[in-house]
């Protein structure tokens, strides 16, 4: 039994020393550059969102201004025939 004791014991201190990460052996700086640089591509994405979504609102603002006559009306909901 002490013989299985020992061996358990001995392979803690491996499981320790290879417990060194990746982000341990990057460099600090490296890391920070490369947060910098994810900040700039989502502040570029959400730009060209909202660029996109304001140019849909615009198209769609003409779109509405340049109907004629009878698109309006066959869009609206109320039955013309009664007004006859």
């Amino acid at each position: 039994m002490k013989k299985k004791l020992k061996q358990k014991n001995q392979s803690k201190p491996k499981k320790e020393e290879a417990a060194v990460t990746l982000k341990d052996m990057i460099n600090p700086e490296l890391i920070k550059q490369l947060k910098e640089q994810q900040d700039q591509l989502k502040a570029a994405e959400e730009r060209k969102r909202a660029e996109e979504e304001q140019r849909k609102r615009e198209e769609r603002r003409l779109k509405e201004k340049n109907k004629s006559f009878e698109e309006l009306l066959n869009e609206s909901g109320m039955n013309w025939k009664e007004f006859k």
